[in-house]
């Protein structure tokens, strides 16, 4: 088994690095390392294969627009920026010897023991991939209480971590989102992930202040262990 390589990007436009991934995966073969890259991006909106152009709420002309980028990942409309871990694992689950359901359960565990480092509790919202917390107490270890209420069944939670994700071949690319300390207004301007009114929460809105660097550190040596064979 050839070991995991991580390489931190920095800060990089989404576009040429969706492109650069795409083409890692489709270069790949059998015998190419597995890789994860951690990177934060400008402001981007991106959609999802699911998405739907008018869960862009508004996006006005001007210095204030952000860009919308069409992708060919899992899920629906979502914002990028600065001050957010975004990780992308390039897996082969074939080699590693798990199918794409158990993948998205091991990138939500990831960034659940990511966010148990800092002391936040991180919850799983069934039928809706991502990470989210508990807006009254973030730092509480009590489960949530299901089954939630059909009419709003986001009620006293905020999405801190979104997952959106594409396999070709057995082969991973796009991955995970976890706001750190970003400008969450953009978030305002979409119906997040598809969801009216989801409201979209970061590490410092909640009380954590903590860098970048050690957040993106944490999550991609949690990315590597959870993602073992």
């Amino acid at each position: 088994m050839n070991q995991t390589i991580i390489q931190n990007l920095g800060q990089v436009a989404y576009l040429p690095t969706m492109e650069a991934m795409q083409a890692f995966t489709d270069t790949r073969t059998d015998d190419t390392p597995d890789e994860i890259w951690v990177c934060q991006h400008p402001p981007t909106f991106t959609q999802g294969l699911a998405g739907k152009a008018d869960h862009v709420l508004f996006n006005p002309p001007g210095p204030d627009h952000i860009p919308v980028v069409q992708t060919n990942r899992g899920g629906q409309v979502t914002y990028h920026g600065p001050g957010q871990v975004v990780a992308y694992p390039l897996l082969n689950l074939k080699r590693r010897g798990y199918f794409v359901k158990e993948y998205v359960y091991r990138l939500e565990e990831a960034i659940i023991r990511t966010l148990a480092h800092l002391g936040v509790t991180g919850h799983r919202v069934a039928g809706a991939p991502g990470i989210y917390v508990r807006l009254d107490d973030p730092f509480a270890h009590a489960a949530l209480t299901e089954p939630r209420d059909p009419r709003d069944p986001f009620k006293g939670l905020g999405k801190i971590a979104a997952l959106g994700i594409k396999v070709s071949r057995h082969c991973t690319y796009h991955g995970m989102a976890l706001n750190v300390a970003m400008d969450l207004s953009p978030y305002g301007r979409i119906n997040p992930c598809g969801y009216n009114g989801l409201r979209t929460v970061d590490l410092a809105s909640i009380g954590v202040q903590v860098g970048w660097d050690e957040v993106a550190a944490v999550q991609a040596h949690e990315l590597d262990l959870r993602l073992a064979p």
